[in-house]
C-alpha cells in the first residue's frame, strides 16, 4: 500500500505578511520622535531634578551638575511661591472642566437642522482657530480699566471699574475665563464628531418608549459619548495642568509676586528666566507636575474601566 504524501503547510501569502509590517512602517516615523521628544526628556526631568545645575557646562567639557539628591524636592516644601502656584493649578482644573459640559451643550444646539446652522458653526468654531497669544491679547484689552468692553458694561449699571487682572483677587479667574473660550470650542468639536456616531435606530426606539429631553440625553446619547468624553477630559486636564502661554501674556504671573502663576509658569521662571537657570529645582516642579497629570488621568482611566466592566 503506497503511503499518502505529506501536505505541505503553504507559507502565509507574501501580501498578508505586508499587510502586517505596513502598518508599524507608517508608526514607526512617529514613535520615533515619541521616544526621543516626549519619553527620553521625562527622564531626563527625573535625573536631573537629583542635581544643582545652571544648564551649563565648563569650557573643557565637564559638567557643573552637583547630586544633591532629595533637596530640590525639599526645597520646594518650604516654598511658598510653589505652593501658591499649586493652589493655582487646582482652580484651573476645577474651573477648566466647565469646559466638557459647556462643548456639550453648544454641539447638541449645533446638531440641529435649523435655518443658518454653518454660520453658527462656524462661529463657535472660531475660537479654536486662533493662537493663545492672540485670545490672550484680545481678554487684556476686555479686562481694561479704562477703555475695556467689561468696564464699559458694569458702567452702565452704575458700577465702577475692576482692574481685574491687576487685582489679586480675580486675576487668575479672568486669566481662567479667557482659557475657558478657546477650550470649550474644542470640547464642542470632540462631541460634534461624536453625536455624528450616535446610533439613530437606539434614538427612535427610546423614543417610542416615551424617553426625551434629560432622559434621553441621560440614558441613551451619553453612553454613546463616552469615547468623546474621555478625549475632552484628558484634553481638558493636560490643558489645565499645562497652562503657560494665557498668563505669561496676560500678568506675567502678577500682580505682585506669583500670584497667577502655575507650576509650569514658576518652572519656566526658575529655570529659564534671566533670574533663574536653577535646572534642576525647575525639573523637580516638571516631576510634581507630570505625577499630578498622571495621576489624575489614571484614576480616571480606571473609572472608566470600572464603569464598562459595573464593577
Amino acid at each position: 500500500m503506497t503511503a499518502m504524501p505529506e501536505t505541505e503547510i503553504a507559507a502565509p501569502p507574501r501580501r498578508f505578511r505586508q499587510q502586517a509590517i505596513a502598518p508599524w512602517l507608517f508608526l514607526l516615523p512617529g514613535l520615533l520622535f515619541f521616544s526621543v521628544y516626549v519619553i527620553v526628556p521625562i527622564f531626563q526631568s527625573f535625573q536631573i531634578s537629583f542635581y544643582d545645575w545652571n544648564g551649563l557646562d565648563r569650557p573643557d567639557g565637564t559638567s557643573t551638575a552637583v547630586y544633591v539628591g532629595l533637596e530640590n524636592y525639599r526645597d520646594l516644601w518650604d516654598d511658598p511661591d510653589f505652593w501658591t502656584s499649586l493652589r493655582n493649578n487646582a482652580i484651573w482644573l476645577v474651573l477648566y472642566l466647565l469646559a466638557i459640559p459647556g462643548g456639550l451643550f453648544i454641539a447638541l444646539f449645533l446638531n440641529q437642522t435649523v435655518t443658518g446652522i454653518r454660520l453658527y458653526k462656524s462661529l463657535f468654531f472660531f475660537p479654536f482657530v486662533i493662537s493663545q497669544v492672540v485670545v490672550g491679547l484680545v481678554f487684556t484689552w476686555f479686562y481694561d480699566p479704562t477703555f475695556g468692553m467689561i468696564n464699559e458694561l458694569l458702567g452702565l449699571v452704575g458700577l465702577g471699574p475692576v482692574n481685574i487682572l491687576g487685582d489679586t483677587r480675580y486675576a487668575t479667574y479672568g486669566i481662567i475665563a479667557a482659557g475657558l473660550w478657546p477650550q470649550t470650542a474644542y470640547c464642542m468639536i470632540l462631541y460634534l464628531t461624536g453625536l455624528n456616531a450616535v446610533d439613530p435606530e437606539q434614538i427612535e426606539a427610546a423614543r417610542l418608549d416615551g424617553a426625551k429631553g434629560p432622559k434621553m440625553l441621560w440614558y441613551v446619547v451619553l453612553p454613546q459619548l463616552r469615547p468623546a468624553t474621555f478625549i475632552a477630559f484628558v484634553v481638558t486636564v493636560i490643558g489645565a495642568l499645562r497652562s503657560f502661554d494665557l498668563i505669561s501674556i496676560m500678568t506675567d504671573g502678577g500682580p505682585g509676586f506669583y500670584s497667577t502663576s502655575v507650576l509650569a509658569f514658576y518652572m519656566w521662571d526658575v529655570a529659564l528666566s534671566e533670574f533663574g537657570f536653577r535646572m534642576g529645582y525647575g525639573s523637580a516642579i516638571a516631576v510634581i507636575l507630570f505625577l499630578i497629570m498622571l495621576i489624575y488621568i489614571a484614576g480616571f482611566l480606571w473609572k472608566m474601566y470600572r464603569d464598562e466592566k459595573g464593577v
